[in-house]
């Protein structure tokens, strides 16, 4: 396939790096390669006097217009390139494989397709993938995905609407299971109650999260499919009841966390007539033997590899003030080695909020990297947030800048204040709407440029530096709703 890249003259030495001997390289007469027109492209293409017939010709990412006339006097396909030169070693090899497209940067449609194709690899491999237990058509455990269960702490004290509204916004960011928790003050009605809103509400399993004999029996009645969970305390008074519902329990160790007292706890659930086992070895939090907690995962795993495991990552994420990303992601790795097959959160601490989205991704990539036979990188998913995968080429400073400095003339706007903050989405967890106020009107937007654009439009915004300030506040309230963060008008991001 002969391929011809379109550039300008400031970004050629980076396209001929980039490129190589991949494809030819039309500099045109300008400095800047994303001001290229369909005029100047055939025009520079005439003078350079090209003798090859090209089957494709790659523009800047950046470009805008309509290229269609251009492409049929040129006799070739021109479609967009990546937006940044560098990437260009990356784009050229799919080429031939699939069909850039006319609006569409081929780095952004690139990692659509990736991020397409392996969704697909995921939903196909779970589909034909055989496992240990399967709880309401969900598989655990063997060749399955590690299903993610998001605890919803003190569910059974929540009126009916706040459950729902819990239920559905677990299940929106991804969980595979929904974990009811109890406290010590749960009374055995609230139990039914909860258990039966949530099997109204939807069809993933639901788990009760209590040791109470009397409430698990009062879940088991209104159908739950986990009982989280049974040890040497209730097994003898609540295994009977589990084992003639023929559902699945978690069984963990008792105090002291002992891989003996969990296999005793195993044997004697076997002994009551409990079928579905799901183990928990209990994971301990950094500063309190997490290492000789996951030897004890390693170790019973080896001995027992046909036992579901039960992996606590919300015991180590709710007890460390650390961006839970990374955490989650390692911890997924660690689990997916010790043989887990649920991975827990309940999601409970405001900085832990957002984890049941990155174990459900961290969980998608260790699946691939199973399927792959690699390590979790360069799958078309990633958990990168603030890290770069590629970094754009540094600039220097230009020779005879100015200094810049903070403006001490400062006016209203005699058009009026205006009041900037955030909706967030309380059920997905990600994204949300920024609020502009102004006396005379309120406009709604999910990112800064079309509520300053519409702010504009409205001439409510009459002085320069009043839109500049806007568009940095409005900036910032998107990128606190991009990181589910809060935002305060006028403080630091």
């Amino acid at each position: 396939m002969k391929i011809l890249i379109a550039t300008g003259r400031l970004a050629e030495n980076t396209v001929r790096k980039a490129v190589g001997e991949k494809a030819d390289v039309l500099v045109a007469d300008i400095d800047i390669a994303a001001f290229i027109t369909p005029k100047k492209l055939i025009k520079i293409f005439q003078e350079a006097g090209f003798l090859k017939d090209y089957d494709l010709i790659l523009l800047p990412g950046l470009v805008t217009g309509d290229f269609s006339k251009a492409s049929e006097e040129l006799r070739c396909k021109i479609r967009l390139g990546p937006k940044h030169a560098y990437d260009l070693g990356f784009v050229l090899p799919f080429a031939e494989k699939i069909d850039f497209s006319e609006k569409v940067p081929a780095c952004e449609l690139l990692a659509d397709v990736r991020k397409e194709l392996a969704f697909e690899l995921i939903r196909k491999t779970e589909e034909e993938a055989s496992s240990l237990l399967t709880i309401s058509s969900v598989k655990i455990g063997g060749q399955a995905r590690m299903k993610v269960m998001g605890e919803i702490v003190g569910a059974m004290e929540m009126d009916a609407r706040t459950l729902q509204v819990r239920i559905e916004a677990f299940i929106a960011r991804g969980a595979d299971i929904i974990d009811l928790g109890a406290t010590l003050n749960t009374r055995p009605g609230q139990v039914r109650r909860a258990v039966s809103l949530a099997k109204a509400i939807t069809e993933a399993p639901i788990s009760i999260d209590t040791l109470d004999p009397e409430l698990i029996n009062e879940g088991v009645e209104a159908g739950v499919d986990i009982v989280l969970s049974l040890n040497n305390t209730n097994i003898e008074t609540a295994g009977p009841i589990v084992a003639r519902a023929g559902i699945t329990a978690v069984v963990i160790p008792d105090e002291g966390k002992s891989l003996e007292s969990l296999l005793r706890n195993i044997e004697a659930a076997n002994r009551l007539g409990i079928e579905k086992i799901i183990a928990d070895p209990v994971l301990d939090p950094v500063g309190h033997n997490i290492t000789e907690s996951i030897v004890r995962y390693h170790e019973f795993h080896k001995m027992y590899p046909e036992i579901p495991v039960f992996f606590g990552a919300g015991n180590v994420t709710e007890l460390m003030d650390v961006d839970t990303i990374g955490v989650n992601a390692t911890l997924c790795g660690i689990g997916a080695e010790a043989g887990a097959s649920i991975l827990f959160t309940p999601e409970f601490s405001d900085k832990a909020h957002g984890s049941i989205r990155e174990l459900k991704r961290a969980s998608e990539m260790m699946q691939l990297s199973r399927i792959r036979e690699s390590s979790p990188k360069d799958l078309g998913l990633d958990l990168l947030c603030i890290k770069e995968k590629r970094r754009r080429p540094d600039s220097p400073l230009p020779q005879n800048a100015i200094q810049a400095r903070s403006s001490k003339n400062w006016r209203v706007d005699p058009a009026g204040p205006i009041c900037i903050r955030i909706v967030p989405d309380s059920i997905s967890g990600n994204g949300g709407s920024i609020v502009a106020e102004h006396e005379k009107v309120s406009v709604v937007g999910k990112n800064a440029r079309e509520v300053m654009d519409t702010l504009l439009e409205l001439k409510i915004v009459s002085r320069l530096d009043h839109a500049a300030y806007l568009g940095r506040e409005l900036e910032k309230a998107e990128l606190a709703l991009h990181f589910n963060r809060s935002y305060a008008q006028d403080d630091v991001f």
